[in-house]
């Protein structure tokens, strides 16, 4: 244990933090393609996990089963209350109704009155912009997104061609595409949101506009939020309002999927096979407090080790005329009341003496 102690100040502690990036790129063959193919159903692949409940299905980058796969992300799609979608007569339609205000509830959050807030296409909540009644939400697995996705780094590609092909051969209905990024987010983001900041989402491609608001992103989250309009506004025609997406083996849009049938059939038609990449950054903070632990001249010269002395004689001074010296290796980080925090261990010994000063640098990362 140490005998000998000195005081660090404010001056000698400051604080970092360090933001690192991962690049995260997710194709659509392991999305729907790599454990499919024409041989299974589509919904059936051993990589995309139902569940009785039918609320949402995962997805992973090997088969569900095995010790080595990965949760990628869960999808699953829902309406408000009071869209034009909703009615008793719907496929889920009490599910899809729980699914939106959940989200929306947890992203959105509550207005003054107590009422959950919708998704709104300009992030403006407040205000009468245009809300996304109808979404479909992809909850991103916190293995991928760490602590959360970096500003500016998300694009998605997705299918957009009217054709359909139901196997894993031609894809036909990769044959135009929509891009889907959150454009200047990294200077433009909104912060309104209980869960931290969110972007929006834009699209463009030769089916829509360049520059068409799409959806929500939420970064610490890990969400994006899409609105039906997607696949239900632009067709390969490019026509607004034409909804000529064929999602299966006849023509349909989000909103046929949305009313007539189940949350699985909806993730699987209208996102997992048109998915043709989707990539983002992740970032892990890395926060840092440094202590400069300064040995002036006249300090640490002397060692607390008892094997410092023989016979009550340095063993490292030939002649009583020589300069203390000592060898440093290890700096304790001790709390006010003497009681051992962290241990630092120098790379090789330094030797101290009444001629020189030491500044230590230990670096704690949390």
């Amino acid at each position: 244990m140490a005998a000998t102690f000195k005081t660090l100040d404010n001056k000698d502690i400051t604080n970092t933090r360090t933001l690192l990036h991962e690049s995260i790129p997710i194709t659509g063959t392991i999305v729907s393609g790599t454990y499919g193919g024409a041989t299974v159903a589509l919904g059936s692949e051993p990589n995309i996990k139902t569940y009785s409940h039918g609320m949402f299905e995962s997805v992973y980058d090997y088969p569900y089963l095995s010790s080595s796969a990965n949760h990628i992300f869960d999808l699953t799609v829902g309406y408000s209350s009071d869209s034009v979608l909703s009615g008793a007569a719907q496929t889920q339609n009490a599910k899809k109704i729980n699914i939106y205000n959940q989200m929306a509830a947890v992203l959105m959050g509550h207005d003054v009155s107590g009422n959950i807030q919708k998704f709104d296409e300009d992030g403006n909540i407040a205000g009468g912009g245009t809300k996304l009644d109808s979404c479909m939400f992809v909850n991103f697995a916190r293995l991928l997104t760490k602590d959360e996705i970096k500003k500016g780094s998300f694009s998605l590609q997705l299918g957009a061609s009217a054709s359909f092909d139901s196997g894993s051969t031609n894809r036909t209905e990769m044959n135009s595409l929509i891009t889907i990024a959150d454009t200047n987010a990294a200077t433009s983001f909104k912060v309104n949101s209980p869960t931290g900041e969110y972007g929006i989402l834009y699209g463009s491609g030769s089916v829509m506009p360049a520059s068409t608001p799409v959806g929500l992103l939420f970064y610490q989250a890990g969400v994006a939020v899409l609105t039906s309009s997607i696949w239900d506004t632009y067709g390969s025609d490019g026509a607004a309002g034409s909804g000529t997406m064929d999602m299966s083996s006849s023509t349909n849009s989000l909103t046929n999927f949305l009313t007539g049938a189940t949350i699985d059939a909806a993730a699987d038609y209208a996102f997992r096979h048109r998915l043709y990449n989707l990539s983002f950054n992740n970032t892990t903070e890395l926060n840092s407090t440094i202590y400069f632990c300064r040995a002036d001249n006249s300090e640490f010269n002397y060692s607390s080790n008892p094997t410092y002395l023989s016979a009550s004689k340095m063993r490292v001074k030939n002649t009583t005329t020589d300069d203390p010296v000592s060898y440093m290796t290890t700096v304790g980080l001790y709390s006010p009341d003497n009681e051992l925090l962290a241990v630092a261990k120098l790379s090789e010994p330094l030797k101290k003496t009444p001629t020189n000063e030491l500044t230590l640098r230990v670096r704690l990362d949390y």
